[in-house]
Formats: C-alpha cells, sequence, structure tokens
C-alpha cells in the first residue's frame, strides 16, 4: 500500500497534491471506502461525530469529489461471510480511515479478518486520519490509550515510526511540543509529531513529510524526515 498518513485529514494542497500522487488515476475516477470504526472506541466521539464524518459534514476527508465512497464498518465484518465483503476491500482505490481510538481499530481490524488482506492491497491508497493513521504504527504511547486505558499500547507495526496527532491543536493543553518530546522519550523509537497541516507520506517503505504547518522528528535520520513543503 501507499501510506498517507495525517492528523487531520487532507488539509491543504500540498497533502492534496500528495494524494493525486499516490492515485493512479484521477480523484473523480476513484472509489473510495471509509472506515469510521475506531470512532466507536474513544469516549470524545459519538454517534453524531460518526455521521458528520461519513456525510463529509467539516471533513477532509469524505468530500473530496471521488467517483464514490462506501462506508466500511469492520465491527460487522465478523457477522457476515468473508466472501461477502473481500471483494469491497480488494476493488477500492483508497481506504479513508478515521479517527478516534487505534488500539480499538486495530484491534478490530484483526478480529474482522481485515488485516489479513493488508498483503493483497499494493495498489491501495490508504488515508489515515489521527488514529486511522497511529493504527499502523509499533506503538501509540500509554498517553494515547483511551479505549482499554491499563492495556497494551501496541498497534500494527506496519510501519517503523509512531506519530503524535494534533501538534499544538487550539484547545488541546496536552498536545505541546514539549508534551510530544516526552512522549517519543517513552515510545523509544522513532516517532513524529505532526499538526492538522502535515502528513507523511509513505511510499515503497520510504516515509517524507508533507507539510504546510509544524511538525517534529525524533530518533530519525535526515532522510527520513524531509524538509517542510
Amino acid at each position: 500500500m501507499k501510506l498517507l498518513l495525517t492528523s487531520g485529514g487532507v488539509t491543504n494542497a500540498s497533502i492534496h497534491r500528495e494524494l493525486q500522487q499516490m492515485l493512479d488515476k484521477p480523484i473523480e475516477e476513484c472509489d473510495a471506502l471509509f472506515i469510521p470504526t475506531a470512532q466507536w472506541g474513544h469516549p470524545m466521539c459519538s454517534p453524531r461525530s460518526a455521521w458528520r464524518s461519513a456525510a463529509g459534514t467539516g471533513s477532509d476527508l469524505v468530500d473530496l469529489g471521488w467517483a464514490s465512497v462506501g462506508l466500511l464498518e469492520l465491527t460487522a465484518l465478523p457477522s457476515i461471510d468473508t466472501s461477502r465483503w473481500r471483494d469491497w476491500v480488494l476493488d477500492a482505490d483508497v481506504l479513508l480511515v478515521d479517527g478516534g481510538e487505534a488500539v480499538y481499530l486495530a484491534h478490530w481490524m484483526r478480529e474482522s479478518g481485515f488485516v489479513d488482506l493488508i498483503p493483497e492491497l499494493s495498489r491501495t491508497v490508504w488515508v489515515g486520519v489521527s488514529a486511522g493513521s497511529m493504527v499502523l504504527t509499533p506503538r501509540v504511547g500509554r498517553e494515547f490509550l483511551e479505549w482499554r486505558p491499563d492495556g497494551d499500547d501496541g498497534t500494527l507495526g506496519l510501519v517503523d515510526f509512531s506519530v503524535f496527532p494534533h501538534l499544538d491543536y487550539p484547545g488541546w493543553d496536552e498536545n505541546t511540543g514539549e508534551n510530544a518530546r516526552r512522549w517519543a522519550e517513552s515510545i523509544g523509537g522513532p516517532a513524529y509529531a505532526i499538526d492538522d497541516q502535515t502528513a507523511i507520506a509513505v511510499v515503497d517503505g520510504r516515509a517524507r513529510v508533507v507539510s504546510e504547518g509544524d511538525w517534529l522528528a525524533f530518533g530519525l535520520e535526515p532522510r527520513d524526515s524531509s524538509s517542510k513543503e
């Protein structure tokens, strides 16, 4: 897969341009699947927030002019035969994976069997928002555990770095650069802290920062965290 790991979605022209470059055809010819599952694991989310995201109300994800957008709820998949939904995933050009609680999302990716399809998604673009990005990392840090606060903070480890999203987000006093540095020390591995105007593009295993905002890199070689755009 090609990965576009964002904090807030496709929020500016640089991230939009990166997304278009990842796709093998224009956005208006691409079929998308929207995955809201992570929302159900986070106490700040609700049926209203899930609807707003899926409907594109105030969203920088669903309302980008896709040829079609379908909704895929991972918690429902164990109750239906895999043969019914497998092609829905394989036929999608892009997976739009919403934010919420990353460990909860990782749980349902495994429980549903979705994670078993990942090796077959070589042409698919994954666009993650917040937890939808964090789920692909090795760890999220205890600061981001909401579903099971005393549980394991490990996620899927499909990339080799962790992500601290919503850096310096207005009104979120815990999301400062200093707290991100402390978080990175506890993670004990390569990591990025990114604001909502920043994304990390991963193509052929190589990560590159795409940003019109602010970001920090921890424990990364210079080639892994390219300059702001």
